[in-house]
């Protein structure tokens, strides 16, 4: 088994069967890789059933261009669903994309910045650059007229790196007195400097969202020419980001009884925070413990998290789930996170998100795309280990430990 999760993870089998074997050894021997394993492969094979293909002789290749083929038929759905026609520009559909992400009922809250204390640390950093490619003649007059959330998500792409370093110190002066809870905004700039400043970020990345968790925002850049399955991708990649948010808000919520709270707010701007505990060895990132509650693998327990975290801060969404609240079709792309099939020691991924990127992108089978089923797949790991009583116990002790003013003063 551990040969089978090396390939599917992308990782080296001694590696892998080292770190099984100590997730083994912490948790009492539970067989939890077996288990999940024989589930991915059932359930992969039922997905192929769906598609209509023999899962005992679908190769690779078929497979991807099947799921790239179902993918742009969903897509098609969806934009009907988003009251969007054949003739739609890639401006259209990013507009019914921020639109319906407005309007879906789900919880988008998170411990953001308040504005008033951003707008004063922008006009202090003086971002000269941005202002003269928005095609602003005055620091005020950008401050009045561009929003908040779209003049930091220009700033990250525009301003040099040595702005950059200055606007991460300034968020190390800011205290627990300047956050508030706020749901998240999505907005889409439309003016006609934004398709410049967009076209250099969306080549390299290959997407066109821009998450701001320090102000719960989420940009949907513009995108001068329509792609094949851009709506999907789009409508993704946003729950995406709002999991992003909502998770380093309740980190940060965690961690607002420390003296130096901004320090740690601007370091968990620049690198992804991490759970006060390991797991066998390994640090354990805060966002796989907010997947870990958020999906409902352990119920919420207070004494490790109230009263700064509730149950709802800990909730994760599934785009999938959103998706098929706009077309029931969108079920067959429901559970497929994880899976992928096998070819020749090689996986070809039924992530949804995997899978959309591989259209919009139009990469070739070669070139295939299994990140995203790769990070389900191992927070699902962790999280089949973190169910054994002892290694959760571990796990709460350690997030009480964070709550400890005596302990986070060290």
């Amino acid at each position: 088994m551990s040969r089978v999760l090396a390939q599917l993870m992308g990782t080296a089998e001694p590696t892998m069967r080292t770190q099984l074997q100590r997730l083994e050894q912490a948790a009492g021997l539970p067989g939890a890789d077996i288990r999940l394993m024989m589930q991915i492969i059932n359930e992969t094979r039922a997905k192929i059933r769906e598609l209509g293909l023999d899962p005992q002789d679908t190769t690779g290749p078929e497979l991807y261009h099947t799921l790239q083929i179902r993918l742009q038929e969903d897509e098609a759905r969806i934009r009907t669903a988003l009251g969007l026609d054949a003739e739609a520009s890639a401006a259209d559909v990013i507009t019914a994309c921020k639109t319906y992400l407005s309007s879906v009922a789900m919880p988008t809250q998170s411990f953001v910045v308040k504005q008033p204390a951003m707008r004063a640390l922008l006009k202090k950093l003086q971002p000269k650059t941005t202002m003269k490619r928005l095609g602003y003649r005055s620091m005020d007059s950008m401050l009045k007229h561009e929003p908040l959330p779209q003049l930091l998500a220009a700033a990250s792409m525009i301003e040099p790196t040595e702005w950059q370093r200055k606007r991460l110190e300034a968020y190390k002066k800011l205290k627990t007195s300047n956050f508030e809870v706020r749901a998240a905004t999505f907005l889409a700039p439309s003016i006609k400097h934004w398709p410049d400043i967009a076209a250099a970020y969306t080549e390299e990345f290959r997407h066109n969202i821009i998450t701001l968790p320090e102000l719960g925002a989420i940009v949907l850049l513009p995108i001068q020419q329509d792609m094949p399955g851009l709506a999907i991708t789009t409508l993704t990649l946003a729950v995406q980001s709002i999991n992003d948010i909502r998770a380093l808000g309740s980190y940060l919520k965690l961690q607002q009884v420390r003296p130096d709270f901004g320090t740690a707010f601007a370091a968990c701007i620049q690198n992804e925070p991490m759970a006060a505990t390991e797991l066998a060895g390994e640090s354990l990132p805060w966002k796989v413990v907010q997947w870990f509650y958020g999906h409902g693998h352990s119920a919420y327990h207070p004494d490790a998290f109230e009263p700064h975290v509730q149950p709802e801060d800990l909730a994760w969404h599934e785009a999938e789930d959103m998706l098929v609240d706009l077309h029931p079709a969108m079920e067959f792309w429901q559970g497929g996170q994880l899976l992928a099939l096998l070819d020749e020691g090689q996986p070809v991924s039924l992530n949804l998100l995997d899978v959309a990127l591989g259209v919009c992108n139009k990469i070739e089978y070669a070139n295939r795309i299994v990140h995203h089923m790769r990070t389900t797949l191992g927070r699902e790991l962790l999280a089949r280990y973190l169910h054994q009583d002892n290694l959760h116990a571990l796990l709460l002790g350690k997030l009480d430990a964070q709550l400890a003013p005596e302990i986070a003063f060290d």
